[in-house]
């Protein structure tokens, strides 16, 4: 990859992934730097993996790992024509393509035998590691043989003044950095606030080092440039680095549920290798976030909060506070629900039963808010509407819970008469009077004696309560 080409991409959709979490699709991984950009040091060590004739699944090797990790379902649809080079999120477990085989060279890039076509469909089902800060800063540095061998190369011109720089900039930091996880976050976040992205650097002489020349001449670079720096630096001061190429999330569509990736949703990261750990990204690139998009604890709910994101961006911002705030306090109380059945569930049997009895109890209470509230916003409902409306709609309602609902297709007048046949005679003349008062004003525009039209429905809300009261006796 050579990083001292110049010039300016025209945005054009590659493909629609649907994924179950947001992430850095993976395309090209790199170990080899020669000064102006990246080599694969190993690029004909490919692994050939084979599916079953019986399978459209191919099961990749992944190394062992001590992190917990979530499978991660991501299917491509490719909308132009793409290379040989298999997108994916790290780390591939399985993947259901339509060749017999594919291969995974030694930085876990897959490639297909032949360039991926436009309108080509694949599935990639990810180990996707969680990123715990706590235990990757507790992680070894005894790195084995393979690991220096390949991604501890800086060249020997520029390996004291970028590592006498890398020093300089942790010398900064308002606490000792202890561990290569810290080092590697600071390091990242420092060349955000110290350098920036320039599209007018010059082209470099065969004799210049892109590091050296963004460190110490231009003081920034094009958005890739930060990657370089970044690996290249980390590996000055003795930590196994590598850079690697894909796509960002691009834009999500809540609609549809696809991220759609553009050529311009390309760019370059830094993965940092961490003993039993493997490898975890960071991004340097101004604008964008340190730790590049990933699964986290609390995203079972990841696209109904990517479809809030862009609704909120059409909201006031009183109004997302507000929600925002509500969906907070929700969260929290469901979490401390949780554990307090968690922890009733490690008493035993007893546990259980008081689990189930509070379960019993909570759904009964949400239950009688169910209620409350369906009749609040009835009766809200009723108040909203003119007085002569009001009274004929709690007419039909309170029929209708007697057994004597009107039909669709029944006029008011239509409806009185047919509970002649079915409701007592005091009971149907109420309902008539109040059917016919309903029409008059409805159509013609008289006023009404809502008095007396109260009383006609007392007489039949009545006449409900009273054969009530005769089933229980």
């Amino acid at each position: 990859m050579n990083q001292n080409l110049r010039g300016e991409m025209t945005p054009q959709v590659m493909m629609r992934v649907r994924s179950q979490a947001p992430g850095f699709f993976r395309v090209l991984a790199f170990d080899q730097y020669n000064g102006q950009g990246w080599e694969i040091s190993r690029n004909d060590d490919v692994n050939i993996l084979r599916r079953s004739s019986f399978s459209n699944r191919i099961l990749l090797p992944r190394l062992p790992s001590l992190s917990r990790d979530r499978d991660v379902v991501q299917t491509y649809t490719l909308v132009t024509d793409f290379p040989n080079l298999i997108p994916h999120l790290y780390q591939a477990e399985e993947l259901y393509f339509p060749t017999r085989e594919v291969a995974i060279d030694p930085e876990g890039g897959l490639r297909s035998p032949v360039g991926l076509m436009e309108g080509l469909t694949y599935t990639v089902v990810s180990d996707v590691p969680y990123r715990d800060r706590t235990a990757l800063g507790t992680a070894q540095t005894s790195y084995p043989i393979d690991i220096r061998q390949h991604y501890l190369q800086v060249p020997d011109t520029i390996q004291a003044e970028v590592q006498a720089r890398a020093e300089e900039l942790m010398a900064n930091a308002p606490n000792p950095l202890a561990n290569p996880y810290e080092k590697a976050l600071f390091l990242a976040q420092a060349l955000k606030q110290n350098y920036s992205v320039k599209s007018d650097i010059p082209f470099l002489s065969d004799d210049q080092d892109l590091v050296e020349t963004f460190l110490f001449t231009t003081e920034g670079g094009y958005r890739d440039h930060f990657a370089t720096v970044l690996t290249v630096m980390l590996r000055s001061i003795g930590i196994p680095a590598r850079l690697v190429t894909g796509f960002g999330p691009g834009e999500f569509n809540p609609f549809t549920g696809f991220y759609i990736i553009r050529n311009t949703d390309a760019f370059a990261l830094t993965e940092v290798y961490f003993p039993q750990y493997g490898w975890f990204a960071f991004d340097p690139i101004p604008g964008h976030e340190v730790l590049p998009p990933s699964i986290r604890e609390s995203e079972t709910f990841s696209t109904v909060r990517q479809f809030w994101n862009w609704l909120a961006g059409w909201l006031p911002s009183p109004v997302t506070g507000f929600i925002d705030g509500l969906i907070h306090l929700g969260t929290q109380a469901l979490v401390r629900l949780v554990q307090w059945f968690n922890g009733l569930l490690q008493l035993g049997w007893f546990g259980i039963l008081i689990a189930l009895t509070g379960i019993t109890a909570l759904g009964f209470v949400a239950w009688l808010m169910f209620l409350g509230l369906r009749r609040s916003w009835q009766q809200w409902r009723l108040r909203q509407l003119p007085p002569t409306e009001r009274l004929y709609q709690q007419m039909l309602a309170s029929l209708m819970q007697q057994g004597m609902p009107k039909q669709p297709s029944e006029t008011p007048l239509e409806y009185g008469q047919r509970l002649y046949a079915r409701a007592k005679a005091h009971q149907a003349q109420a309902a008539n009077e109040i059917a016919h008062a309903y029409v008059r004003w409805r159509y013609g525009g008289e006023a009404q004696n809502l008095a007396y039209l109260g009383e006609n429905l007392r007489i039949i809300q009545h006449t409900r309560r009273h054969g009530k009261n005769q089933s229980r006796n």
